[in-house]
C-alpha cells in the first residue's frame, strides 16, 4: 500500500477537522494560491502535496495516490483540463478530482474533462472549502456526528504573493515566442484575481488581448511590467 494510503486511514476525521487522514493534491504554479490551499488544508487536518507542473504531478502520481485533486486549469506546461482528462481515465481513479481556477469561464472545461466539481479561486472561506471536498467524499470519509462550522477567511503571507510576482516578472523578460508571453499574461491576470487587484488586472488583460487580437504587443508588455514592478517594490520581502 501507498505511504500516503496508510496515512488516509491511519487517522479519522473529527467534527473539528473533517478532513484529517485525508491526503490532497494540488496542482497549482502559484506560491500565493498554494500557500492559501496549505491554510485551509492544516485546519481541516488534510496532508497538501504540491506540483507545479503537470509534469511534476505525474512524477508524483507514480508514487502517491491522493483522495483529492485539485487541478488549475492554466500550467506552465499545458492546460489543466488536459491533465484532468488523463486523471479521469486513470485505474484506480481517486474519489475526488476539481478544477480550479479564477476565471469562472474554465468551469465547463474542467467538467467536460471529467472533474467531479469546480473550485474557483480565490478560496477563502475554510467552511466553504470543508464543504465542497465533504460533499464529494465516499460517505465513509466523512466525519460522524456535527460538525463545528468555521467562517474564518485565509489570507496567504505577503512573501508568497512577492514570490508570483517575481515569477511573472521572469517569464515577461524570458519570453521567446514560444507561449511564455501568453502564460505570463494568464499568471498575472490569475494572480490579479486573487488578489483583488483591478489595476494589475487590466493590466494584465490589456497584454493578453494584444497577444491574441494582433495588437501592438510592446506597449500592453511594458504597462504590465511597470505594474509588477510597482506591486514588488511595495511589497516586503521578508
Amino acid at each position: 500500500m501507498p505511504a500516503n494510503d496508510r496515512f488516509m486511514f491511519m487517522s479519522s476525521p473529527t467534527p473539528n477537522r473533517p478532513l484529517l487522514g485525508l491526503t490532497i493534491l494540488l496542482v497549482e504554479d502559484s506560491r500565493y494560491a498554494s500557500e492559501a490551499m496549505r491554510l485551509l488544508c492544516q485546519r481541516s487536518g488534510a496532508r497538501l502535496r504540491r506540483a507545479d507542473t503537470i509534469a511534476h504531478a505525474r512524477q508524483h502520481l507514480r508514487t502517491y495516490r491522493p483522495g483529492v485533486i485539485i487541478v488549475d486549469m492554466g500550467l506552465p506546461d499545458g492546460s489543466g483540463a488536459d491533465l484532468i482528462a488523463e486523471l479521469a481515465r486513470a485505474h484506480p481513479k481517486v474519489d475526488v478530482i476539481l478544477g480550479f481556477s479564477g476565471d469562472p469561464s474554465t468551469e465547463g472545461a474542467a467538467l467536460a474533462a471529467g472533474a467531479n466539481d469546480f473550485l474557483a479561486k480565490p478560496v477563502e472561506s475554510l467552511s466553504s472549502f470543508q464543504n465542497k471536498i465533504l460533499s464529494l467524499l465516499p460517505v465513509t470519509r466523512r466525519p460522524n456526528g456535527p460538525r463545528e462550522i468555521v467562517n474564518d477567511k485565509i489570507r496567504p503571507d505577503l512573501l508568497t504573493q512577492r514570490e508570483d510576482l517575481a515569477a511573472i516578472r521572469r517569464a515577461l523578460r524570458q519570453d521567446t515566442g514560444d507561449g511564455d508571453a501568453g502564460y505570463a499574461a494568464q499568471f498575472a491576470a490569475s494572480l490579479a484575481h486573487d488578489l483583488g487587484d483591478r489595476t494589475l488586472e487590466d493590466a494584465a488583460e490589456g497584454y493578453r488581448s494584444a497577444l491574441h487580437e494582433g495588437l501592438p504587443e510592446k506597449p500592453a508588455a511594458a504597462r504590465l511590467s511597470a505594474v509588477i514592478q510597482d506591486r514588488i517594490a511595495a511589497t516586503p520581502s521578508f
